[in-house]
């Protein structure tokens, strides 16, 4: 592994700043916002999420490229990716389980660890479910899965 100790935190929590910055920018951290963007069949449907997913795409797809074209990462041995591609009942499963809480809540996790330090008790339930639901599953479930 190439660089120092200290320059794969630096570089995620450079990616994370970035990452939650353009969250708020783009208003994906209000939950107003969010559940008018998945409120399709009302009157009052704001499509302006769309241009901030075609945003996310068009900053992505270089990096993808790129990944493509390396050997390996710069600052890791290897590339970590999902190595199972099968779509199962448990993908469908757990997909279907987010999208409920997204569209009931209007969070996802990242916009949600994003206004996590605006200390709104909606947003901390929000995290605190989130963080228990995992546990639950990698403590619980997912030796008997």
């Amino acid at each position: 592994m190439s660089g120092s100790i200290y320059a794969r935190p630096a570089i995620a929590l450079l990616a994370g700043a970035i990452f939650s910055f353009g969250l708020s920018l783009s208003g994906m951290v209000d939950p107003a916002r969010v559940l008018g963007f998945l409120d399709i069949a009302s009157g009052d449907w704001d499509p302006s999420l769309m241009f901030v997913l075609g945003g996310a795409v068009l900053v992505a797809m270089p990096g993808v490229v790129l990944q493509r074209s390396m050997a390996k990462p710069v600052l890791d041995a290897r590339f970590h990716l999902p190595e199972k591609t099968q779509i199962d009942a448990r993908l469908l499963i757990g997909s279907a389980i987010f999208g409920v809480g997204w569209g009931l809540a209007g969070f996802c996790p990242g916009p949600a660890i994003s206004a996590f330090l605006m200390g709104l008790p909606l947003v901390l339930l929000f995290v605190a479910a989130m963080a228990t639901g995992m546990v639950f599953h990698d403590r619980v479930l997912a030796g008997r899965l």
